[in-house]
C-alpha cells in the first residue's frame, strides 16, 4: 500500500492506493474508529462490494443506502432521499458518512455530508478510475443543475481517500477509458514526461496492469494533492485541473446527463481545447496532432463532439458554466505540452472555429 497526504493543516488526510485495501478493511476501520457509518453506493457497485465493505465492521456499525446508478440522479432530489434515510435512522454529529462508488456517489455522498447537521465526516472510497484520480481526492462535492454540472456543492474534505485497485477489474472497458482520458490530463497540465509515459503504455493500461495503474493512480493523486494544498478553493492554479471540462460539460449538459461518460466528454473537451490553443498560435500543430492522436489512437477515446451541438448552443452552455467570472468564459489551454494556462479572453471568432471544427480538430 501506498499512503499519500493532501496537506491542509488540521483538515489534512491520507490517500491509500493498492490492491485489496477494501477486503482488508484495515484503513477504512482506522479512519472510521468506533462511529456509526451510512454507507452510500449504487444498485451496480452494492452487489459487487457492499457485503465486502460491511464484513470488516463490526456489526451494525455501518447502513447502507443504495442510489440509483446514474448521472441523471446527481440532483437535490437525491440529496433529500438521503435526508430522509439519515433522519431516520438517528444519525448524528457523530456519523460519517462512506461514499462507495464512482464520481456521481462520490459528489453526492460528500454534498450530503457536507450539508447534514451542517457537515459531518466523511470517507471516500472510489471504485472507478476516473473518481480514483480525480474526484474523490480534493473535497469538491455537488450535485447538477439541468443548466450546468455542478453548479449546487460545497467544499468539504473528506478524512481520507482508499484507492483499491482490485476493484478496477470490473469495470466496463468503456469506463476504464474514461478513467484514462482523466489521468491523461494530468501529463497535459504540467507533466510532459507523465504524458509521454501513459502513451508509451496505452495497451497495459488499457489491459489494466496492476503496476502500471497503481503508478498512475499514484502520480495523479500526488499531482492533485500538490495543487490542492496549495489552492483549495480554486482561486487560483487548481482551475488548471478543469483542462477541457469547460467544453465538457457543455456536451454533457447539451446531450442529457449520462449520455456520454464525464470522462469521455473530457478527452473531447482537451482536443477541443488543444484545437483552439493551436488557433491561437499558443500550441505547435504537430503538438496538437500528437493530443488527438494518443486520445483517439492509442486510447480508443471519443474526440469528436456530437454533430448537433450548435455553435450558439455551446456557447449558451458555456456562459453559465460555474467557472465564468464577470461575464468572461474562463478556459484552460495549452502553451505546450505539459504547460496548461487559464485564458479568460479569447477571440470569439477564434473560439467559434474551434466550435465549428468537428472531426477537423487538431488537423
Amino acid at each position: 500500500m501506498r499512503t499519500l497526504s493532501v496537506e491542509l493543516g488540521e483538515r489534512s488526510y491520507p490517500i491509500h492506493i493498492g490492491s485489496g485495501l477494501l477486503a482488508d478493511g484495515g484503513a477504512l476501520r482506522e479512519a472510521l474508529g468506533a462511529d456509526r457509518a451510512a454507507v452510500i453506493t449504487n444498485d451496480v457497485v452494492a452487489p459487487l462490494y457492499l457485503d465486502r465493505l460491511l464484513a470488516t465492521l463490526d456489526e451494525g456499525q455501518a447502513t447502507p443506502i443504495i442510489l440509483p446508478d446514474g448521472e441523471r440522479h446527481k440532483t437535490l432530489g437525491t440529496v433529500e432521499g438521503i435526508y430522509d434515510q439519515l433522519m431516520a435512522g438517528a444519525f448524528d454529529r457523530k456519523s460519517a458518512l462512506i461514499a462507495l462508488g464512482g464520481g456521481v456517489v462520490g459528489d453526492i455522498a460528500g454534498f450530503a455530508a457536507a450539508t447534514w447537521l451542517r457537515g459531518v465526516r466523511h470517507i471516500q472510497i472510489p471504485t472507478t478510475l476516473l473518481a480514483q484520480v480525480d474526484s474523490s481526492v480534493g473535497g469538491k462535492t455537488g450535485v447538477n443543475h439541468p443548466l450546468g454540472k455542478n453548479m449546487i456543492g460545497a467544499f468539504h474534505q473528506p478524512d481520507c481517500v482508499i484507492a483499491d485497485m482490485a476493484v478496477l477489474k470490473t469495470l466496463p472497458r468503456r469506463e476504464v477509458r474514461a478513467g484514462l482520458a482523466e489521468v491523461i490530463k494530468y501529463g497535459l497540465i504540467d507533466d510532459a514526461e507523465f504524458f509521454d509515459w501513459l502513451a508509451g503504455r496505452a495497451k497495459g493500461l488499457l489491459a489494466l496492469e496492476e503496476g502500471l495503474l497503481t503508478e498512475a493512480v499514484a502520480r495523479c493523486c500526488r499531482a492533485k494533492a500538490g495543487i490542492v494544498a496549495r489552492d483549495e478553493r480554486e482561486s487560483g492554479v487548481r482551475a488548471l485541473l478543469n483542462l477541457g471540462h469547460t467544453f465538457a460539460h457543455a456536451i454533457e449538459a447539451a446531450t442529457g446527463y449520462g449520455a456520454w461518460l464525464h470522462g469521455e466528454a473530457v478527452a473531447m473537451g482537451m482536443v477541443m481545447a488543444a484545437d483552439l490553443s493551436r488557433r491561437l498560435g499558443w500550441l505547435e500543430a504537430d503538438q496538437a496532432r500528437r493530443i488527438r492522436n494518443v486520445l483517439e489512437t492509442d486510447f480508443g477515446m471519443p474526440v469528436i463532439p456530437p454533430a448537433d451541438i450548435s455553435t450558439d448552443r455551446f456557447l449558451e452552455l458555456m456562459a453559465s458554466d460555474k467557472k465564468v467570472e464577470r461575464g468572461r468564459i474562463r478556459f484552460v489551454l495549452l502553451r505546450g505540452l505539459g504547460r496548461a494556462v487559464i485564458a479568460d479572453s479569447v477571440d470569439p471568432a477564434v473560439l467559434a472555429q474551434t466550435l465549428a471544427a468537428r472531426a477537423e480538430l487538431c488537423h
